[in-house]
């Protein structure tokens, strides 16, 4: 193996060595295998383009592409051009797995799931260092400044770990060892082979370059020594010192994980938007949204925010869905059916500046959504997220939705849901404690169908049960925290709705947790104002037919739908009924204290929310048009840059071989006119004659042809020893064999003959000589001859002596600038 692919070898295990300290802080290590297979294409890349020989800043732009290229393939191929080439919206899905991930990382503790965007994080993490590495200890050939990004890699997962493991300080150092060594190889084979001492048992040894045993102290055996006792004192120090705590990074990690230390966080929910309990634990009930409906009634208006639909036993979570550009009109939701009977309201919304959420706040089902903004639509959960750092500080926004008014016959008499829909939204783990199921069973079993068991669920927790609604309860966390909160029944809305979606799900009923808003307090110049303490948690539950319906177990809280009430009558739709005096719907008999608000944020304006106004929908604009040319123009580009080698090289060939020929002056004159074969026997028909500058010219194309196929030139050869190099190396016959020996003697000719004989087809030569390079190789010798033609680097080289050129011919010594500006700088009587 050569010395720049040992180097490229080491290079891609110190990368390895020192990723794998990432691997305690992602649950799962099969990133590590997939990060590896990219890193190995990369380090693959950047050989390959050494050996062309490409200049060493084009090695690192390849590799840097192919990066780019791979991380798009295996995180943004459904949005990729043909599935490779990155365009806007691949880039998008990038961006959108980044703010993921970062999202991922603040939410969870080590081990973290191996999210999407935790993936791209850490496997885009290890190629950018695999590239910094990989360029300066095989491109640049300096391995010890590869250490730097070496020590970043291992310094991030210590730092986010709390302290890693000595094992894995080992690994990377060892990692970094080899790759000095691999250099010092490299570097010390250059001066020659290293000799050692005599064998033993004959003589003396050469030079001191051996002990006394005869055998040769190597520096390569000696660089391991040093470097094994150099780790050894790394490890060892340490842990003879005594232990110092506190430091910067001292207690992280420490913790007892996933949602540990919140507040009365029976079943703690690892998303941030669930954090109800500080929202709700306020000593100011601060406005954050106002709105003016047209509803008749807002008690069933409950502006829902995400919906969470993982549960692991102790926590709800939001699933990971793909999101699109807000439709003109929303889909309609699922499971709703023509025969239920719906009204639709509009509302216009207005937030307040200090509210900044990635959600926005929806009546549900929302059918359309005027907003200006970058903001995506999930059609799931039917949720608008902010895109691009999007927020809901300050937005105003108008939403049409439906007032869904099914009957108790209707959610009685519900078909099945969808297998799928049941088989994700039923799942409970294996965890979760036997008593809760029991309990379920228990309390429901005198309900005949799955409406009345919802019903008797949530009648059992508002009212029944003896539950307390408390904000200050601290119950703790872990798999038994749902049967400490049902044997304690103290609580609030979090634990309430937790409870009932996974005590639903046992019974087969799908369900899921809707957070968000409670309708508000009504003002008195016709608004709703929506404060701190409106936050509020709920379970919906699925009934095919009718679709997501909501329920309210919280007593004190919100409002029990018409539909939820045993003793609703049935049979027809409900009649709208008055807000009931719960804590979050009756009115209040004054506005929201605007005093609260501390002075320098009433002075911004950001005390609460603007008056709402109506906001017309955007007006489509046919942007498909210009959608399709960038993305055309981007193609283009893409391709044009891919192909620039080979553009360069066809015209290249084409100005070298254009039509040089002039007529002889007798008839018949160039068949006895430099139209011999290699065996001096004259070709027939051969009677063009070439220009003698189209002869070197001829002659350049032929050595660049053989340059393409794996023939680098030699400058040092004669033609003629150069022509039987190519022939012996191309593998040549017949034909091309005798073209090669043509164009050797006719530039022997030009260059040495006193009066140089012209030559005849050289177009034809070059051709013949091409083609038999080319049978003589494989697929893909030709395929890289082709698209990356390694004579393409004399581009580079020509750049760069113009631009020598360029600035010699406009130095200020070459234009006489010096002597004059020194002369400006004599005084006036030296001047004279």
């Amino acid at each position: 193996m050569s010395g720049r692919g040992r180097l490229a070898l080491c290079a891609f295990a110190a990368t390895l060595m020192a990723a794998a300290s990432l691997l305690p802080l992602v649950d799962s290590a099969g990133w590590m295998v997939q990060a590896a297979f990219l890193l190995a294409i990369q380090s693959g890349a950047g050989a390959l383009a050494l050996r062309v020989p490409l200049a060493r800043p084009l090695t690192v732009a390849v590799q840097a592409l192919v990066t780019l290229l791979l991380l798009t393939v295996v995180f943004a191929h459904g949005q990729a051009l043909l599935g490779v080439l990155p365009g806007p919206e691949a880039f998008g899905r990038l961006g959108e797995l980044l703010t993921a991930g970062v999202d991922d990382v603040g939410r969870y503790a080590s081990p973290a799931p191996a999210t999407d965007g935790i993936r791209l994080m850490v496997i885009g993490g290890v190629l950018l260092i695999g590239l910094a590495v990989d360029a300066l200890a095989v491109s640049y050939r300096s391995a010890a400044p590869a250490g730097l990004p070496l020590l970043a890699l291992y310094s991030v997962a210590a730092g986010l770990s709390g302290g890693a493991s000595w094992i894995w300080f080992l690994l990377a150092a060892c990692g970094y060892l080899v790759l000095l060594l691999a250099e010092g190889r490299d570097r010390l084979s250059q001066w020659g082979r290293v000799f050692g001492g005599a064998p033993p048992g004959q003589g003396g040894t050469p030079g001191g370059l051996a002990g006394g045993s005869g055998q040769a102290l190597a520096p390569a055996r000696t660089g391991r020594r040093i470097g094994v006792l150099a780790l050894g004192v790394a490890l060892a120090v340490p842990a003879a010192l005594p232990a110092l705590g506190g430091g910067l990074l001292g207690g992280v990690g420490n913790g007892p994980g996933p949602g540990a230390g919140g507040r009365g966080g029976t079943i703690d929910a690892v998303n941030p938007l669930v954090a109800l309990d500080d929202s709700l634990k306020q000593s100011e009930n601060r406005e954050v949204l106002r709105y003016r409906t047209n509803a008749p009634d807002t008690k069933d208006l409950y502006l829902r925010i995400i919906a969470l639909d993982k549960f692991n036993g102790t926590a709800w979570s939001s699933s990971q869905r793909k999101v699109v550009d807000v439709p003109k009109r929303l889909p309609e939701p699922p499971g709703l059916s023509p025969a239920v009977g719906v009204t639709e309201v509009k509302t216009n919304l207005s937030a307040a500046g200090t509210y900044k959420q990635n959600w926005l706040p929806l009546p549900y089902p929302a059918s359309t959504v005027a907003i200006k903004g970058n903001w995506r639509f999930e059609p799931e959960g039917r949720g608008l997220v902010g895109d691009r750092g999007q927020t809901t500080s300050g937005v105003q926004y108008s939403v049409s939705s439906l007032v869904v008014q099914p009957t108790q016959e209707q959610l009685v008499g519900a078909a099945a849901a969808p297998a799928a829909l049941l088989r994700e939204y039923t799942q409970v783990p294996e965890v979760l404690p036997d008593e809760v199921r029991q309990t379920a069973r228990k309390v429901t079993k005198d309900a005949s169908n799955d409406w009345e068991r919802a019903v008797t669920l949530q009648d059992w927790f508002a009212r029944k049960g003896g539950f307390v609604y408390d904000t200050k309860v601290e119950s703790g966390t872990g798999a038994r925290a749902i049967t400490r909160f049902l044997k304690q029944k103290e609580g609030f809305c979090v634990h309430f709705s937790f409870s009932m979606a996974a005590m639903a799900r046992t019974l087969g009923i799908p369900a899921r947790v809707a957070v968000g808003f409670t309708p508000g307090t009504p003002q008195s110049d016709g608004t709703v104002s929506v404060g701190l303490r409106d936050a509020h948690a709920w379970p919906e539950l699925y009934f095919e037919g009718v679709g997501w319906t909501r329920f309210e177990p919280t007593p004190s809280r919100g409002n029990v739908p018409d539909y939820a009430r045993p003793q609703a009558p049935s049979g027809s739709p409900t009649s709208p009924a008055q807000p009931e005096a719960t804590g979050s719907s009756a009115p209040s008999a004054r506005p929201t204290n605007r005093d609260a608000c501390p002075e320098p944020e009433r002075r911004l304006g950001e005390c609460g929310a603007a008056a709402p106004r109506d906001i017309e929908p955007p007006q489509s604009d046919d942007s498909t048009l210009s959608t399709v040319l960038t993305v055309s123009l981007s193609v283009a580009g893409a391709a044009l840059v891919l192909l620039l080698p080979l553009l360069w090289r066809i015209r290249t060939r084409v100005r070298r071989l254009a039509t040089g020929v002039r007529t002889p002056a007798k008839a018949g004159a160039g068949s006895d006119i430099g139209d011999e074969d290699a065996a001096g026997h004259p070709v027939p028909g051969r009677t063009a004659v070439e220009d003698p500058g189209r002869t070197l010219a001829a002659w350049r194309e032929i050595n660049d042809t053989a340059w393409d196929f794996g023939i680098p030139p030699d400058e040092s050869q004669t033609p003629r020893k150069a022509a039987a190099r190519i022939v012996r190396l191309g593998k040549l016959e017949d034909e091309p064999a005798a073209a090669v020996h043509r164009m050797a003697r006719a530039v022997e000719q030009v260059l040495y003959a006193p009066a140089p004989r012209p030559a005849t087809g050289l177009v034809e030569d070059a051709r013949q000589v091409r083609l038999g390079l080319r049978d003589a190789v494989g697929f893909w010798t030709r395929l890289r001859a082709l698209l990356l033609p390694p004579s393409s680097v004399r581009v580079v080289w020509a750049v760069s002596e113009r631009w020598t050129v360029l600035t010699e011919r406009w130095s200020p010594r070459r234009l006489g600038l010096e002597r004059w500006t020194a002369r400006l700088r004599l005084p006036s009587r030296q001047r004279g």
